[in-house]
């Protein structure tokens, strides 16, 4: 079966390809169920809907007297028959029939992420009522629905049960002036994204649910070859960590876009006005033939402007949210390097215990290594003896030298997680603020809020700073007394390859992170010697500690390391 063409109205648009649809209410805003069931949105939804249907019809099925073969104008002329309680509504086609057809058109909308967008100009009242306006549309869409469900079925209905029937989410966009550079005039129209409302739990579906490869340097700016206009793009304008970026994004990725809501700070558009951004990232346009790994994505200094452009391509491989998240961090890296301040692949917690004492504790190592795990282990052990686990950060941080001490910063204010690694009561707790990502299939992941912006980029001291092995057959934890050894085993970034990326088997990637350090090794060794002077300097706990994931995964042998780990950390 070939996939349908997308709808493209001015009103409309719906790709079945990506199952993204786009209500743009400023075009059209639909007010009674009879505007919707006369719209020329919904039938052109009917016409793909039935157009679908039709390969799943038996191939001897009667064309007169199957409901789902008929053409988009009899069927809709039947909804509005039953509507309108015309006695021969359903004289041609059996209700159980129709009812059951509705349903199935019902159904098929709602497995779309359906988006609705309203721009909002200077002193337009739609600033505070956007939300108001997209209920109205659920309830619009919902009413329609029950409306022919009860007259068909003969009967009201006995349980409601209140859906997000119309939009999955709603954001507020307006054009925002800021002092484009030569060359980037193309990005002049994009409208940014200044509000979002998401209705959570926010299942979401992607052709990829992987990340392969490295983002590498390209040196052409990705901006010679943008194509995009102000129909088919949106900005994102997010606070990652201190750094100011535009995260630019075709419509068919507004899974990816949206969902960063959760994992980024969303900038004022007060605090981007007539800003110049330290990142923008180009979310769907194509590189140059030049490049290698064409499919993946590249990044360019732009140097006159002090700007790190980011470029993913259009295909179905970035589809995954994690292409989006980790191009955005490999630019925020990149500028922190030039700023020199170290990028750290890994979690910061700040830990209380039932004593009053708090400490700070960095987990360290590249995807799977048990960054995560270890801190579910040290909650499972650790009984009263802890009274609360802050996250500061949960996937990337930075460390900054400043006034003779060192520092930790994090980066994201969510977290992007496997949905195998969250415990019952974490991933049960988060429902209703999480955004799923394939939630049916391996390595499924949620987004969900953590922490306030101005909590993860405060200044937070560093009390232990542990690298997680999980490789090694050991069992606890282990200080490093030798600076050398210490940052040798920091830097070879060693793990077992758990198969959260397109890596299996033993590997070592440069100081435990692709995303930055990778690309500027010269750049980096540098400000990692000035951090590991500090710390031992300053007499920091400086270890690993013995995930056992990439042997047996033994959760009792990751809870006795962790056992040791909080028995060193209340003797601190």
């Amino acid at each position: 079966m070939q996939t349908p063409k997308p709808i493209d109205l001015a009103a409309f648009y719906a790709n079945p390809d990506r199952s993204v649809a786009v209500l743009n209410y400023n075009a059209r805003f639909i007010t009674s169920i009879f505007d919707l069931v006369n719209s020329q949105e919904l039938a052109s939804f009917v016409r793909l809907f039935l157009d679908e249907q039709r390969d799943k019809v038996p191939a001897d099925a009667d064309p007169a007297g199957t409901f789902n073969l008929v053409s988009p104008e009899t069927y809709l002329d039947t909804v509005k028959a039953i509507l309108t309680d015309q006695p021969n509504a359903t004289r041609q086609f059996p209700a159980s029939e129709v009812l059951a057809s509705i349903e199935d058109l019902y159904s098929y909308y709602r497995t779309y992420l359906r988006v609705a967008t309203m721009t909002v100009r200077q002193n337009d009242v739609v600033s505070s009522e956007f939300m108001t306006i997209d209920q109205h549309f659920n309830d619009l869409v919902i009413r329609l629905y029950r409306t022919i469900e009860e007259k068909l079925q003969g009967h009201a209905n006995h349980v409601y049960r209140q859906i997000s029937a119309g939009s999955s989410a709603c954001v507020l966009l307006e054009q925002v002036k800021w002092p484009e550079p030569a060359g980037y005039e193309k990005l002049k129209n994009i409208r940014f994204i200044s509000r979002l409302m998401l209705r959570p739990p926010m299942m979401l579906h992607t052709k990829s649910n992987k990340r392969k490869g490295l983002f590498t340097a390209t040196k052409v700016n990705p901006l010679d070859n943008f194509q995009g206009t102000e129909d088919d793009w949106f900005c994102y304008p997010a606070k990652i960590g201190e750094s100011l970026a535009y995260i630019y994004f075709h419509r068919d990725y507004l899974a990816s876009g949206i969902a960063l809501a959760n994992l980024f700070q969303l900038a004022d558009s007060q605090e981007i006005a007539g800003q110049k951004p330290d990142l923008v990232l180009l979310f769907g346009t194509p590189g140059v033939a030049s490049d290698d790994q064409p499919e993946n994505g590249h990044y360019f200094y732009d140097a006159a402007n002090g700007i790190y452009v980011g470029q993913v391509p259009y295909n179905d491989q970035t589809t995954y949210f994690g292409y989006m998240k980790k191009m955005c961090l490999t630019l925020h890296n990149l500028h922190m390097i030039a700023e020199k301040k170290l990028p750290i692949h890994g979690s910061m917690v700040k830990i209380t215990f039932a004593n009053g004492k708090t400490k700070t504790v960095v987990f360290f190592g590249d995807s799977g290594a048990g960054k995560s795990e270890s801190i579910e282990a040290l909650q499972n052990v650790a009984d009263e003896e802890i009274v609360n686990i802050e996250t500061i950060f949960d996937d990337m941080g930075s460390f900054t030298l400043a006034d003779g001490k060192l520092y930790a910063q994090g980066t994201e204010t969510g977290a992007f997680v496997r949905l195998d690694d969250l415990s019952s009561e974490v991933a049960f707790n988060n429902m209703d603020r999480g955004v799923y990502m394939n939630p049916e299939q391996k390595n499924a992941r949620v987004i969900i809020p953590a922490n306030t912006w101005s909590r993860i980029v405060a200044h937070h001291e560093i009390d232990m700073w542990v690298y997680a092995n999980n490789y090694d057959d050991a069992i606890g934890i282990h200080r490093f007394t030798d600076q050398e050894s210490a940052k040798a085993t920091f830097v070879a970034g060693k793990r077992k390859a758990l198969g959260t990326t397109d890596e299996v088997g033993m590997s070592t990637t440069f100081f435990a992170n692709p995303f930055g350090p990778v690309q500027e090794q010269a750049a980096t060794k540098p400000v990692i010697d000035a951090v590991f002077d500090q710390l031992f300097h300053d007499d920091v706990y400086v270890g690993e500690i013995y995930t056992h994931l990439g042997n047996d995964k033994s959760q009792d042998k990751l809870n006795e390391s962790a056992r040791e780990l909080l028995q060193v950390l209340l003797k601190m």
